[in-house]
């Protein structure tokens, strides 16, 4: 983790396609891995980058129409899809 100290990660800027592409990445050096603690840790990082990933593309899912609804004055139906976001985090 000498790196981590130094720079932050941009895995944290990548949409869901590049990280699917980095996941199969990870995945296929995981295939070629002898050593099953590499393999482990190659397959917890992609399910943990992809996981992350996606959580947080359904969290906006749910935020972008809850601000619609509540610049609309739909302010219940916006707390429900705000409640909804919550489940994703």
């Amino acid at each position: 983790m000498v790196f981590g100290s130094i720079i932050s990660s941009p895995r944290a800027t990548l949409s869901l396609h590049p990280v699917l592409d980095l996941s199969d990445v990870y995945l296929e050096n995981a295939r070629k891995a002898a050593d099953p603690n590499i393999v482990l840790i190659l397959c917890h990082d992609t399910l943990s980058q992809v996981n992350s990933t996606i959580c947080e593309g359904v969290t906006s899912l749910y935020v972008g129409p809850g601000e619609l609804l509540d610049a609309h004055g739909r302010r219940s139906e916006a707390q429900a899809s705000y409640k909804k976001s919550v489940m994703w985090v």
